[in-house]
C-alpha cells in the first residue's frame, strides 16, 4: 500500500487544486421549438413534449379537464 513520505500541507494541496473549476454547460437553441437545451441531450418543451435533434420523440399526454357544473352559487 502506498504511503506518502511526508505530509502535504493544506496550502500546498489547495494551490494544486485551484485549476479544477466547474464550467457552465454549453447551451444551444432548438430551431424547431426555440427552447434552450444542452446539445446531444433530449429535452422537454413547456408543453411537456420530448424532443431530440429537433424531432419529436414523445408527445405529452393531453390533460382532460372535466367541468363540474353541479356547483351553484347562492345569490341572496
Amino acid at each position: 500500500m502506498a504511503h506518502p513520505k511526508s505530509r502535504i500541507s493544506k496550502q500546498r494541496k489547495r494551490k494544486r487544486r485551484t485549476h479544477y473549476k466547474a464550467t457552465a454547460p454549453a447551451l444551444t437553441t432548438c430551431q424547431t421549438t426555440g427552447e434552450l437545451h444542452q446539445p446531444h441531450r433530449a429535452y422537454t418543451d413547456s408543453e411537456g413534449n420530448m424532443y431530440y435533434n429537433g424531432n419529436l420523440l414523445v408527445k405529452a399526454p393531453e390533460i382532460v379537464v372535466e367541468s363540474d357544473d353541479t356547483t351553484t352559487e347562492d345569490e341572496d
